[in-house]
C-alpha cells in the first residue's frame, strides 16, 4: 500500500509541532492525602517534522499513549516524550495535559468538608538541542476585594471572584496540593464549593479585612515563590471579574 504520509516533500520547510490535539484521556495523579487520583485529561501531542516528509502518522500517539496507558504522570512524562522522539525519528516531542483535579476543603468555621476543583495543567519538552522541560500549573479561583472601594465607602466595598494561573518549573518534586495552598493566601479570600451561614459571615469579613489590587496579588504569589527554593522559574497571572466595571482586571509578572 502506498505510504502518502512517507512521501518526499520538495517546499523544504520543516514544521516545528505537528500532531494531535483535544484527545480526553484517563490518567493518574499523585494525590498528597490520598496516594493517588484519577482523573480525565485533555491531550495534545507534538513532535518536530523534518522538511522532507510530507506528513507524520498520527495514529502513532495514540499508540504510545495506550502503553502507557495506566502510567501517565507527572514523573513518567520524559520517558513518554522519548519513546515519541524514538517512534517518530524526531528532533523533538512535546506534551500538554490538561486536567481537573479535586482536594478536600474544610470550611473555615463549620469544619464541613467538600471537594473543591482546580485546573491543573502538565506541560512538557523534550529535544535533543534543548534538553527536557516540565511545567506544572494550576488555575486557583479566588475572590478580591477592591482597597480603593473599601477606602472611598464608609459600609461595604465592592468585591469580585477572580482566577490566579501559575506556571512553575522546579527541582524535584511539587505537590498540587502545597501550590494551590500557596496561591490562595495571596488573595482577598479563597473559595469553596460548601459553605454553612456562619462560613459566609467569616469569608466575607476575612475578605474586607484583606482587600487587594491584582497587582498586589501576582506580587504576593510571586513574593511565596520566590522564597521556595526547589521553584527555578514561574509565572504569575491575575483575571479580576470585576462586578462594577465592564472590563475585567488583569496583572502578569515573570521570573526571568
Amino acid at each position: 500500500m502506498r505510504d502518502i504520509q512517507n512521501e518526499i516533500d520538495k517546499r523544504h520547510l520543516e514544521i516545528d509541532k505537528v500532531g494531535i490535539k483535544n484527545l480526553k484521556y484517563p490518567i493518574k495523579v499523585f494525590d498528597k492525602r490520598m496516594a493517588e487520583q484519577h482523573t480525565v485529561a485533555n491531550i495534545n501531542m507534538y513532535v518536530s517534522l523534518p522538511h522532507h516528509f510530507r506528513g507524520t502518522h498520527m495514529s502513532r500517539f495514540i499508540e504510545i499513549l495506550n502503553k502507557y496507558r495506566n502510567e501517565i504522570a507527572m514523573k513518567n512524562m520524559k520517558a513518554i516524550l522519548k519513546e515519541t522522539m524514538k517512534k517518530f525519528d524526531a528532533q523533538s516531542a512535546h506534551m500538554e495535559i490538561e486536567f481537573p483535579y479535586f482536594i478536600e476543603k474544610e470550611a473555615p468555621v463549620s469544619k464541613v468538608k467538600s471537594l473543591m476543583e482546580y485546573e491543573c495543567k502538565f506541560t512538557s519538552s523534550l529535544s535533543k538541542q534543548d534538553g527536557f522541560h516540565f511545567k506544572l500549573g494550576v488555575a486557583v479561583p479566588i475572590a478580591t476585594l477592591c482597597p480603593c472601594s473599601k477606602e472611598l465607602v464608609k459600609k461595604g466595598a465592592h468585591n469580585q471572584r477572580g482566577k490566579i494561573i501559575v506556571f512553575i518549573r522546579f527541582h524535584g518534586f511539587f505537590w498540587i496540593e502545597d501550590l494551590v495552598a500557596l496561591i490562595e493566601k495571596c488573595a482577598s479570600s479563597s473559595l469553596y464549593t460548601l459553605l454553612k451561614r456562619e462560613d459566609e459571615k467569616y469569608v466575607t469579613q476575612y475578605a474586607y479585612n484583606h482587600p487587594v489590587f491584582v497587582e498586589d496579588v501576582v506580587r504576593n504569589v510571586a513574593e511565596k515563590l520566590n522564597r521556595e527554593k526547589d521553584v527555578i522559574w514561574y509565572s504569575v497571572e491575575t483575571e479580576s471579574y470585576e462586578s462594577i466595571h465592564n472590563h475585567d482586571a488583569y496583572a502578569f509578572i515573570e521570573k526571568k
